[in-house]
C-alpha cells in the first residue's frame, strides 16, 4: 500500500487538531421552511452575522437554516409561512418588523411583511431577544418589506356616513 505524501499527511493532522481528539463539533439538525428554496432566501443566508449573542455558527443539515451556539442558543429558518394579521405582539427593531410568540422555553421570532419569512428561535433567558434581533436585523432585511407591523392605535378606520 502507498504511503500518504507528506503534505497529505500534515493535512490529516491538521485536520484532527482542528476537529479535536473527540471530533468536530456535530451538525444541528433543523428542520427546512417549506419555502427554503426561494432566492431571496440564499441573498438572506449569504449575509447572516458568524456570530449571534456571543455564540458562534454552526453547520445545519437543511437548506435556509442556521444555528448558533453548541448547545444552540439561536436557530433561524428562512422561508417559514408569512404571517397575516395577528394580535400577537409585533415589535420593530433596526427598521425590521418582528411577531413574537412566547414558548416554554423557547420563543419565536418571525419576520412580519417580508416575504419570504424568517423565523428565529430562542430562549430568552439564554440570550437577549434585543440583541438576536438586532445582530439578525441586517440580514432578514434582504429579504423586501411589503408591510409593517400596527397597532390597534394605529388601525385606520374608514369614515362612516352620518
Amino acid at each position: 500500500m502507498p504511503a500518504l505524501p507528506r503534505a497529505a499527511t500534515s493535512l490529516v493532522a491538521a485536520a484532527i487538531l482542528l476537529c479535536g481528539v473527540p471530533g468536530c463539533a456535530s451538525v444541528v439538525a433543523v428542520d427546512p421552511a417549506g419555502d427554503a428554496a426561494n432566492a431571496r432566501c440564499a441573498d438572506v443566508m449569504l449575509a447572516l452575522p458568524p456570530d449571534v449573542a456571543d455564540n458562534t455558527q454552526r453547520d445545519t443539515d437543511s437548506q435556509a437554516t442556521s444555528a448558533w451556539g453548541d448547545p444552540s442558543k439561536v436557530v433561524l429558518r428562512c422561508g417559514v409561512d408569512v404571517p397575516g394579521p395577528t394580535t400577537d405582539p409585533c415589535v420593530t427593531v433596526n427598521d425590521v418588523d418582528w411577531v413574537l410568540r412566547e414558548g416554554d422555553p423557547a420563543w419565536t421570532a418571525t419576520t412580519y411583511g417580508r416575504d419570504p419569512a424568517v423565523e428565529v428561535l430562542f430562549d430568552p433567558d439564554e440570550v437577549a431577544s434585543s440583541t438576536v434581533l438586532v445582530e439578525l436585523g441586517n440580514a432578514v432585511s434582504r429579504s423586501p418589506q411589503s408591510r409593517m407591523c400596527v397597532g390597534i392605535s394605529e388601525e385606520i378606520i374608514p369614515p362612516t356616513d352620518d
